[in-house]
């Protein structure tokens, strides 16, 4: 398995965080590989250039994964099952990234996977077709950096105080409170989670509670710590709060996340 990421020109580097590849040749119907997705606060576009995945869903019906399409804030895992080499090529955005570049606000998206051809019509077919056709995977950054470098271009409104905010729970981990963050911006608080939700797609207080968990689930190569020392780490009050968030936005409890004895990891491992 190959995991690499690419970084973004410096002028996208406030709507994107980075390029991704994930790719691996050794699976086979006797080999298969499953991949889980963990609840995020960000967005992620993908690109599925070689081999196809089967999505799972919780009662265990499954249906094709699209060839590419948009994955929005979600609250909750998913799983992604395929018998033959893959490559995917993503991009690893923040959620208010949608709105600003695309024109669709993230709680238009939240917790579902979108085909891109839906979200924006025959721009993401023309965006599908070079990506499929592109030589190597530095080839689809340039293309997808000449495509947001456009959209930025047309893009000339100041991007709203709330983008801050977004940003700033995100560096902070979910660590800082709302009220903090709706006085800081000089807004009434309810007045915040209206604005906050439409680009972050979910409420400030949910979101902070996914960031925190996505800070934790960071820790997973940090083998010399303990549960309690990665959970007051991250921010949270006791065991407990950390136990119950990990199993919501996981599916799993954070001992055998942390144990290595899960689907989907073996890319942390490739990193």
């Amino acid at each position: 398995m190959n995991y690499y990421t690419i970084p973004c020109k410096p002028n996208l580097s406030q709507y994107l965080r980075f390029f991704w590849v994930l790719e691996h040749d050794c699976v086979t119907p006797a080999q298969p590989y499953t991949h889980r997705s963990m609840a995020d606060g960000c967005c992620e576009l993908v690109f599925h250039y070689k081999g196809r995945f089967t999505d799972i869903a919780a009662d265990g019906s499954s249906s094709p994964s699209f060839t590419s399409g948009v994955g929005g804030p979600s609250q909750s895992f998913s799983r992604f099952h395929t018998q033959e080499a893959f490559g995917i090529f993503g991009v690893y955005m923040y959620p208010y990234a949608i709105a600003a570049l695309c024109g669709i606000p993230a709680s238009a998206i939240t917790n579902q996977q979108v085909h891109l051809p839906a979200l924006l019509g025959q721009a993401g077919k023309d965006i599908e077709e070079k990506m499929m056709l592109a030589a190597d995977n530095y080839e689809r950054a340039a293309i997808l950096t000449a495509f947001f470098e456009s959209q930025l271009t047309r893009c000339h409104k100041q991007p709203p105080p709330v983008f801050k905010a977004i940003g700033y729970i995100i560096k902070s981990k979910g660590t800082v409170t709302v009220d903090a963050l709706a006085q800081k911006h000089f807004l009434s608080t309810r007045q915040f989670e209206r604005n906050f939700k439409e680009f972050a797609g979910f409420s400030p207080k949910l979101y902070s509670r996914i960031i925190r968990f996505q800070a934790a689930i960071e820790k997973y190569r940090d083998k010399n710590r303990s549960l309690t020392e990665i959970a007051y780490d991250c921010g949270y009050y006791d065991q407990s709060h950390f136990i119950h968030d990990f199993k919501e936005f996981s599916g799993y409890h954070p001992k055998t996340y942390f144990s290595g004895n899960n689907e989907g990891t073996e890319w942390k491992e490739a990193e």
